[in-house]
C-alpha cells in the first residue's frame, strides 16, 4: 500500500503513539511562567501506586485533559501537573498478600528492610504502568514537572512541615484512642473504616458488690449491665448511671467487682447514660471505646489497656492473656456463666467497624500517637468563609462548611506501618523524645 492510500479501518495503535511521541518533544504540554498570560492549572489527583488504572480514572482524566485542552486553545498558560501516590498502607497490603500468595510468608517473616524493598521495587513498577496509562490516553501532562510522593524532595518537605509544626506547638503526643487494625497493627482514618450491620449478640454482666450487700438495679447483690462485647469487661474500670434516673440514685459511690481480674471500680453518675439502653447500667472502658475514653477523662478514671497491638488479650486480662478478642469473648461469657454472673444472652443488631484495605474488625484502641493541634489551623478559615473571602459552590454549602470546621477534632497523622514516610523522631532508652 503506497503512502497515498487510507486503510479501510482506523488503526489507533499505529498513530496515537506516534502522535503522543511528537507532542511531547515539541513541548506542547510544557507550561512555562508567563506573565502576560492567565495561568490555568489542574493538578492530577495522584493516583495510588497499588494497580492499574480504572476506568473511573480514565473518565476524570479525560474531562481535566478537555478543561485543559479547551484552556490551552484560549491563550492560557496551561499546566496539568502530574503525580503518583505511594498509597502506605495500600502498597503495604497489597504487597503482603502477594508475600504470602506466592511464598507463603508475611512480612514478619522478611524484617522490615525486605519488606520494604519488596514495596519500593512494586510501587516503581507499578508507577510506570501507570504513567504508560496516561500517556496512552494521551494526557497533555507536563511531565517534566511529574512528582511522587516518595521522591527525596517531597519527603524532605513532609520532614520539615512536621519539625516547623511541632516547633510551632501544633504536633503533639498524645495516648487517645484509635481507629486501630489489628491485623496492620496500626492506626488507621476514620475514611479508612467501613461499617457494616451484623446480627450480633447482647450479653448480660453481673458485678457483684465489694461488700456483698444488696440490692443491686434488680434487687440483688450485684448490677447488671448490658454489652456486645463482654471481653472487654477486663478492661472496666467504673460503672455509670444517668443522675437524673431515679432508680439507682443509690448506687452512686458504691463499689463493685470487675470479674475474673481481681479489680474493684466505683458507680459514678454521667449524664451521657442512656436510662433506655439495656438496664439503664452502663459498664466503662476507657482503653477500647471512644465514648467511655470522654467519660473516663471527665471522671479522671485512669484507662486500663487489655488488648496487644495484635488484637490478643495482654497480661490486663488475667485468665485470658493471648487469647483472640473473638476466643476471649467465647471464653469471658463460658466463665460468666460457669460463676452465675451472665445475666442473660439475646440477639442484637449493630455496626461493626472494619478495615477497608484488609477486612479486619476494627478495635477502639488507645494508643499513643502523634496528633496536629486542627482548632488553630480552621480558626483562619472560618473567618474568610464568615466574611466571604472563600467562594463556596454552591453557596448553600457554606453553613455546612462553617459547621464542620468549628466541630473539626484533631488529626491523628501518624501510622505504625512499614511502608511510607517515616515521622522525624527517635526515642531515647527511657522513652524520651528527640
Amino acid at each position: 500500500m503506497s503512502s497515498a492510500q487510507i486503510p479501510k479501518t482506523y488503526d489507533h495503535r499505529a498513530v496515537e503513539g506516534r502522535w503522543y511521541e511528537e507532542w511531547e518533544r515539541s513541548g506542547a504540554f510544557d507550561a512555562d511562567p508567563n506573565p502576560e498570560k492567565e495561568p490555568y492549572c489542574i493538578v492530577v489527583p495522584p493516583s495510588n501506586v497499588t494497580g492499574a488504572l480504572h476506568m473511573g480514572h480514565a473518565l476524570n482524566g479525560s474531562i481535566q485533559d478537555t478543561l485543559i485542552r479547551r484552556a490551552r486553545m484560549k491563550g492560557f498558560e496551561t499546566l496539568w501537573l502530574p503525580g503518583v501516590d505511594h498509597a502506605s498502607i495500600a502498597v503495604q497490603n497489597v504487597v503482603e498478600r502477594k508475600l504470602m500468595r506466592e511464598e507463603g510468608k508475611s512480612r514478619w517473616d522478611l524484617g522490615r528492610e525486605a519488606f520494604v524493598e519488596r514495596c519500593r521495587k512494586f510501587a516503581l513498577k507499578t508507577r510506570e504502568q501507570i504513567l504508560g496509562q496516561y500517556k496512552r490516553l494521551g494526557a497533555s501532562l507536563d511531565w517534566r514537572r511529574l512528582r511522587y510522593t516518595m521522591d527525596d524532595d517531597y519527603v524532605d518537605a513532609v520532614l520539615t512541615a512536621f519539625i516547623r509544626l511541632y516547633d510551632e506547638g501544633l504536633i503533639y503526643r498524645g495516648n487517645r484512642i484509635t481507629n486501630w487494625c489489628p491485623h496492620d497493627r496500626s492506626a488507621i482514618s476514620d475514611l479508612e473504616v467501613d461499617y457494616e450491620d451484623v446480627e450480633g449478640k447482647l450479653y448480660g454482666i453481673r458485678y457483684p458488690f465489694v461488700d456483698g450487700k444488696g440490692p443491686g438495679p434488680d434487687g440483688e447483690e450485684y448490677a447488671q449491665v448490658y454489652s456486645t462485647r463482654p471481653e472487654t469487661m477486663l478492661g472496666d474500670v467504673a460503672l455509670v448511671v444517668n443522675p437524673e434516673d431515679q432508680r439507682y440514685l443509690n448506687l452512686v459511690g458504691r463499689r463493685v467487682e470487675v470479674p475474673f481480674v481481681e479489680r474493684e471500680i466505683e458507680v459514678f453518675a454521667d449524664e451521657h447514660v442512656d436510662p433506655e439502653f439495656g438496664t439503664g447500667v452502663l459498664k466503662v472502658t476507657p482503653a477500647h471505646d471512644p465514648n467511655d475514653f470522654e467519660i473516663g477523662q471527665r471522671l479522671g478514671l485512669d484507662p486500663v489497656n487489655v488488648m496487644n497491638p495484635d488484637g490478643t488479650i495482654n497480661g490486663a486480662g488475667g485468665p485470658f492473656e493471648w487469647m483472640s478478642r473473638e476466643e476471649a469473648r467465647e471464653a469471658v461469657v463460658e466463665e460468666l456463666d460457669g460463676s452465675g454472673l451472665l445475666g442473660g444472652v439475646s440477639p442484637y443488631a449493630f455496626r461493626v467497624g472494619h478495615c477497608n484495605r484488609c477486612g479486619a474488625v476494627i478495635e477502639p484502641w488507645l494508643s499513643e500517637q502523634w496528633w496536629c493541634s486542627m482548632r488553630p489551623l480552621a480558626e483562619p478559615a472560618i473567618e474568610s468563609l464568615k466574611s466571604g473571602e472563600i467562594s463556596v459552590y454552591p453557596d448553600s454549602w457554606r453553613r455546612e462548611t462553617i459547621r464542620w470546621l468549628e466541630n473539626i477534632r484533631d488529626w491523628n497523622v501518624s501510622r505504625q506501618l512499614w511502608w511510607g514516610q517515616r515521622i522525624p523522631v527517635w526515642y531515647g532508652p527511657d522513652g524520651e523524645v528527640v
